[in-house]
């Protein structure tokens, strides 16, 4: 794969765990009678925050390729941590979502070897 088939795959894959996070699990959460997540909804912004400065590369991280894909993938490691410490082992959504965040760090790794290959 080429470097611009990863960045769309960090976008989708990070997308849909952002939205997961920040959407889904809150509405779920609402309509069984719980009330809105704090936690869930910082996880998802978090995950829109590394999107955006992973796309629009701020003048401040000129340089410091490495060192975002690593903040990066180890945000998604602690979601996934967080979720085998706190969350319902059994919950397709859960599965799906580390699947999907799992997937995420292996691409953000590619991405940042083709980087250096590059």
């Amino acid at each position: 794969m080429n470097r611009s088939t990863y960045r769309t795959a960090i976008l989708i894959l990070g997308l849909f765990t952002a939205l997961v996070h920040l959407i889904l699990l809150n509405v779920l959460l609402v309509g069984a009678g719980y009330g809105i997540s704090v936690p869930f909804i910082l996880n998802g912004l978090g995950y829109f925050v590394f999107l955006w400065v992973f796309f629009r590369r701020p003048s401040f991280l000129i340089g410091r390729r490495t060192l975002l894909h690593l903040a990066f993938m180890g945000y998604t490691a602690v979601t996934i941590v967080a979720w085998f410490l706190m969350g319902d082992l059994s919950d397709p959504i859960g599965i799906i979502t580390k699947l999907a965040e799992v997937l995420l760090i292996v691409v953000l790794y590619l991405n940042l070897r083709a980087g250096a290959r590059a």
